[in-house]
């Protein structure tokens, strides 16, 4: 018998990945399944990103990378967080790795000791909380919900911080729910934290981009916070590139050093046709992505609008990423087509293999009355999806 380490065991199956992997063993049976579970942009790679991989690989680059990335890509990144967000970084403080989850995984790696505290705002991104929990981390979560548009509030953050906390970690615009922190939110936060220096914060901001109110705030541009936060970004969302695996962090030198160690030990540099590439994605204006923020602002209007239509379906409007998340508590402890629902993933399973809609229970991102639908799809697809939700529902 194989015995299998303490750690893997104790380790969560990611469930948005769970639930895609069952969306297509159900499609391989031959069930027309709708996929609303995985946040991937329908899009495809920009023509011009394309061109500059294409022309790296004519320019025969296919030698392992610099473990902390090409210096031509993180003086791109330096440019982009000064454009974007008025954040002054150098070359020591700017790690790429192999996609946002593993900055996140380096950081977490190098700066969590068994029992320090994580505070988790929820609801979270997926992985969070494992992440947290595999380098012996403890996870604090606060609780958040549709009446505070699923924002932590200055005085949330102050009742969870305990002697044994060391950092804080959210996204804006987030996962699962869409919401953006404005700056005087994020200020709020700050000035929490100006009375706990020991404390550090993940801003992580993959969706920036994706952003429907048109500013963008980040936690380090308070001058008290800069030394204290690391800053994730990447390609994936806004430039279609999930596949394409290139995430980076700004941080503390001393953080970012820390970071490229861990990595220098786990997977070394990133992709190196990758990189070259979005060296050309980080030198675009945004303007260049528009187009695929109008499609998804005007899918969010389509979606919203067809679940008010729903009863016991209580939406807020979220202000970037592609994602609802409704609150469905109203259907628990009902009985649908003979099968009770007892809880978001009775819900989630429920829609799945009678709507034949792929969703993601809200379970999987701390909040349990919950469920996340990605807008991600054509709005063909959205309106037969939400056709087919309230024929299996009402």
């Amino acid at each position: 018998m194989i015995t299998l380490s303490d750690r893997i065991n104790s380790l969560s199956t990611s469930q948005t990945l769970a639930m895609a992997a069952k969306a297509r063993e159900l499609r391989e049976e031959g069930k027309d399944i709708i996929g609303l579970s995985l946040g991937e942009p329908d899009f495809n790679t920009p023509d011009f990103i394309k061109e500059a991989a294409i022309q790296a690989i004519n320019d025969n680059y296919n030698s392992y990378t610099p473990v902390d990335g090409y210096k031509e890509l993180k003086q791109a990144i330096i440019k982009k967080f000064k454009r974007d967000n008025n954040l002054d970084y150098t070359l020591t403080q700017i790690v790429v790795s192999t996609g946002a989850k593993q900055s996140l995984a380096n950081v977490a790696a190098a700066m969590i000791n068994p029992g320090d505290e994580v505070i988790l705002p929820c609801p979270y991104w997926v992985s969070y909380n494992d992440i947290v929990k595999l380098n012996e981390g403890v996870p604090v979560e606060v609780k958040t919900s549709i009446a505070t548009d699923f924002k932590m509030t200055a005085e949330q953050l102050e009742a969870a911080i305990t002697p044994k906390t060391k950092m804080i970690w959210y996204s804006s615009p987030c996962n699962p729910s869409g919401s953006v922190y404005s700056e005087s939110e994020l200020k709020a936060l700050a000035d929490v934290l100006k009375n706990y220096p020991n404390i550090y914060v993940v801003s992580d901001e993959i969706y920036e981009h994706i952003n429907f109110v048109g500013t963008h705030a980040s936690m380090a541009q308070f001058p008290e916070m800069y030394d204290r936060t690391i800053t994730v970004n990447g390609v994936s969302k806004a430039f279609a590139m999930t596949g394409w695996r290139i995430g980076f962090i700004g941080a503390p030198a001393e953080i970012a050093r820390a970071c490229n160690k861990m990595q220098g030990q786990v997977t070394s540099g990133a992709n190196c046709i990758a990189q070259r590439a979005v060296i050309t994605a980080m030198e675009a204006d945004p303007s260049r992505i528009h187009y695929m923020v109008d499609e998804f602002k005007k899918r969010r209007e389509l979606v919203l609008n067809l679940l008010e239509d729903i009863e016991g379906f209580k939406t807020n409007s979220p202000e970037g990423a592609f994602y609802v998340f409704p609150d469905i508590s109203y259907f628990f402890g009902k009985t649908l087509r003979g099968k009770t629902i007892n809880s978001a993933t009775d819900f989630s399973m429920y829609l799945l293999e009678e709507a034949l809609v792929a969703t993601v229970t809200g379970e999987a991102f701390g909040n349990p009355n919950c469920i996340r639908i990605s807008y991600a799809a054509s709005e063909e697809q959205l309106k037969e999806a939400i056709q087919r939700i309230a024929k299996v529902v009402g």
